[in-house]
């Protein structure tokens, strides 16, 4: 699957163009634009980045066709919204991990040189008091983020940012 993402002008409608390896072309909208990284692009990469598997663009990629998606073309599957609402179903525990996973990415990625303790601590908060997490896995996740984050910073207005899913 390939997902693009054009940078829009500020306090626009955000969307992510995603071309589905069966043929089928949907827009993903998202929040508003603004300068930082949008929202989807910053949990692609933490979902890439730590390997997960049966997150929400895992779902995408196997068939979940969201809420927030508009077909553009493509033929879509025989049954495919029932297919869907069973996929749904299937990653919705596991794609509510990735949102959190991804939100301790965006935190420790907003941190300057952070430490194993402090990801363990940020882990504790944002996951569970029991989490246990891999600070070199977070950390290098977080790294990838702050990387597309100066990427995305350096887009002009029309141009954009494709990735592979998986890679």
């Amino acid at each position: 699957m390939r997902v693009t993402f054009p940078r829009l002008p500020d306090c626009q409608r955000a969307y992510a163009l995603v071309e589905r390896d069966d043929g089928v072309r949907y827009r993903l909208y998202g929040g508003t634009t603004w300068p930082r990284l949008p929202h989807d692009i910053r949990h692609l990469i933490a979902e890439r980045e730590l390997g997960i598997t049966d997150g929400v663009w895992a779902g995408i990629a196997a068939g979940v066709v969201l809420a927030s998606m508009q077909h553009v073309s493509g033929r879509r599957p025989p049954h495919a919204a029932e297919a869907s609402q069973q996929l749904i179903k299937k990653f919705a525990g596991p794609g509510l991990r990735a949102q959190l996973l991804a939100d301790l990415v965006e935190s420790v990625a907003a941190l300057d040189r952070p430490t194993a303790s402090q990801i363990r601590r940020l882990a504790r908060t944002k996951l569970a008091p029991e989490a246990d997490v891999d600070p070199a896995a977070i950390g290098a996740a977080a790294t990838a983020m702050q990387v597309e984050a100066a990427r995305w910073a350096r887009l002009r207005i029309g141009e954009e940012l494709c990735y592979d899913w998986p890679r």
